[in-house]
């Protein structure tokens, strides 16, 4: 039997993706037989993560997702290295905290700039390329996801601006999904809780913040990026191919919802 999750031929863009969940989605997609366009603000990341994946299967772009230039770079990138791009997820993020009364315009701004900006910018470019595909005859032309966070949903203590950003994402999600399903361009999201990756080190080492956090998860630990890939993969794939505009939770349990 077929994998229904199989990547085959397939070119995904993935931002972030020198390490962390960005580095575990490019890995499993090229497991499962497609090819990545990795982008990301480090050439030294990017060389790293590269040399750990199979030859000629691993494009890296090196630039801020918030310059509309390294966007439309990563598009022809991939084109010109794979023939087109099928899927895209918006993973790239950063945390600057600071409690309400203390953060600063700057850390505000930066968040909002990657996570929200970011993610438009990369949906505009993937997207134009998608439906251009889809004008010419094709049945399939891909699928987006966001990687997305539980602070989007409940909030976040000393991070208004990464749960506002992340909340944005719910609504950039839903949108591409309504206004692209004409086209049978897929959109969905992920909603993580805390993954191990150097992104969330601190608070898993707060033994305050930790222990009650960890109370709240059924499961009763963290994700591992490789938990986090698997879902989002399956969300690019054949195996999803009825499911967009949905905010898959991915976090142990720590939401449970009708």
């Amino acid at each position: 039997m077929m994998n229904p999750m199989a990547m085959d031929g397939r070119t995904v863009i993935v931002t972030g993706a020198g390490q962390g969940i960005g580095l575990a989605i490019s890995r499993l997609v090229i497991e499962l037989g497609g090819q990545v366009v990795g982008v990301d603000m480090s050439a030294p990341t990017l060389e790293s993560a590269a040399a750990g994946l199979p030859a000629g299967k691993f494009v890296p772009v090196v630039g801020s997702v918030t310059d509309q230039a390294v966007a439309h770079a990563a598009v022809a990138a991939g084109i010109s290295a794979f023939g087109s791009i099928d899927g895209l997820v918006n993973n790239a993020g950063i945390s600057r905290p600071a409690l309400i009364s203390k953060m600063s315009m700057e850390s505000w701004q930066a968040v909002m700039d990657v996570h929200v900006n970011g993610s438009f910018l990369f949906t505009q470019a993937v997207g134009q390329h998608m439906l251009d595909r889809a004008s010419a005859g094709e049945k399939n032309p891909g699928s987006i996801v966001f990687v997305a966070s539980d602070a989007g949903r409940r909030g976040s203590l000393g991070q208004i601006n990464y749960a506002a950003a992340k909340s944005a994402m719910f609504g950039m999600t839903m949108t591409v999904a309504r206004e692209w399903a004409r086209f049978n361009v897929r959109c969905n999201a992920v909603c993580f809780g805390v993954v191990e990756t150097a992104m969330t080190e601190v608070v898993r080492s707060d033994e305050r913040f930790r222990d009650k956090y960890l109370e709240q998860i059924p499961l009763g630990r963290w994700s591992t990026p490789e938990e986090a890939a698997t879902p989002t993969v399956f969300l690019l794939s054949n195996a999803a191919s009825y499911i967009t505009g949905q905010i898959l939770s991915v976090n142990g349990g720590f939401t449970i919802a009708v």
